[in-house]
């Protein structure tokens, strides 16, 4: 996508934080060897604190329904939690320590913290998983680790940028909605204006036959919660994923449990799996002038597409299609909408390794 080819002029932070020491927790070996990955100490760093912000967000989803002032409304009316600026804070404050020349992009900025005085409620669940040694973390510490990611941080230059891109929970909605519902913790480097590794984590994600997702998907809304999924990419070493309580149990050997990704090999229309926001109709798609959608697997005739009622439409469709789940993802864009780079980037890298396409309609 354009948005992505032509990089963010991103030079480096006006300004260096001191943050306290960190002790880095046991890595979570990758799938492939430092020889084949140009990046590999920069995605291993970026695996082990994406499944430390995925359990951030279960841990405080567990209480969002139970606990007052954990569900809040930014400004632009886009639900939004403590998780969102936890996760942000988190992944900020880890990268900071093993790469601070690499600035961080990322979607949020302190400014709704500091005006509704909920930092604490931010460093509670960030002293948590921070894992840090040497002095406590302090509500400064937690608010200037995201505003290294806001807006105001960099300074622009001309030239194409090295810098990290985070969005902490795409899919709020989903997060808010709750177990049946998928959202995504996204984190990619980019270096000189390409994408060169990504990593996604979905703590909703439910391996199952896609048959038994669309027959029985009620049957099983209580259960999506239960495993998720890390996924990981880096050019030139394809896409992978992972269960992620198979990282958590620390029961089984995880060099062994990557499973590589790749989009499915189906070629004609009335084969493929397609996919939509759920907040888009089929018929207001070009493609419903040809085809009508149906979501029964065992009956779609030849001027009928199966269309799959499991994606919200956020970093999710990049999973879907990057683990062959989905054949197609359709986004019809909005005149009005601006393109984020932490929308997308994460999901483009993650869909490319797998061997798959991500391109506007025309």
């Amino acid at each position: 996508m354009t948005v992505l080819h032509s990089s963010l002029p991103l030079g480096f932070p006006t300004s260096r934080l001191s943050y306290p020491r960190f002790t880095v927790t046991g890595s979570i070996p990758l799938p492939f060897t430092k020889q084949k990955a140009k990046y590999h100490k920069e995605l291993q760093a970026a695996v082990d604190v994406v499944e430390r912000a995925c359990r951030l967000c279960v841990e405080v989803k567990k209480s969002l329904f139970s606990t007052e002032g954990k569900i809040l409304e930014k400004t632009d009316q886009t639900p939004v939690t403590i998780a969102d600026f936890g996760v942000q804070a988190l992944v900020s404050l880890e990268l900071e320590k093993l790469f601070p020349s690499i600035p961080l992009v990322a979607e949020e900025d302190s400014a709704f913290l500091r005006s509704n005085n909920l930092a604490n409620s931010v460093l509670d669940v960030v002293t948590e998983k921070a894992k840090i040694s040497g002095k406590p973390l302090t509500e400064a510490d937690v608010l200037e680790a995201i505003d290294r990611g806001g807006k105001d941080a960099f300074v622009f230059g001309s030239s194409p940028a090295t810098y990290w891109v985070l969005d902490p929970i795409d899919g709020t909605k989903g997060f808010l909605k709750g177990t049946e519902a998928l959202y995504v913790v996204g984190l990619s480097l980019v270096v000189e204006g390409d994408v060169v590794l990504g990593v996604m984590g979905c703590p909703n994600w439910q391996e199952e036959d896609c048959s038994k997702l669309i027959n029985e998907i009620q049957e099983y809304k209580d259960v999506i919660a239960q495993l998720g999924v890390v996924m990981v990419a880096h050019v030139g070493c394809g896409t992978w994923k992972m269960r992620l309580n198979d990282i958590s149990s620390n029961t089984t050997n995880l060099a062994d449990s990557w499973i590589r990704c790749f989009v499915d090999k189906y070629s004609m229309i009335n084969e493929a799996r397609f996919c939509i926001s759920d907040s888009q109709l089929w018929e207001s798609l070009p493609l419903s002038n040809s085809f009508d959608a149906t979501i029964d697997m065992e009956n779609v005739s030849e001027n009928e597409i199966l269309l799959l009622p499991l994606c919200c439409g956020s970093l999710c469709k990049y999973l879907m299609v990057a683990s062959g789940r989905a054949s197609v993802f359709i986004l019809r864009s909005r005149v009005d909408r601006i393109i984020k780079v932490w929308d997308h980037a994460v999901g483009i890298i993650c869909v490319q390794e797998a061997g798959g396409m991500v391109c506007f309609h025309n």
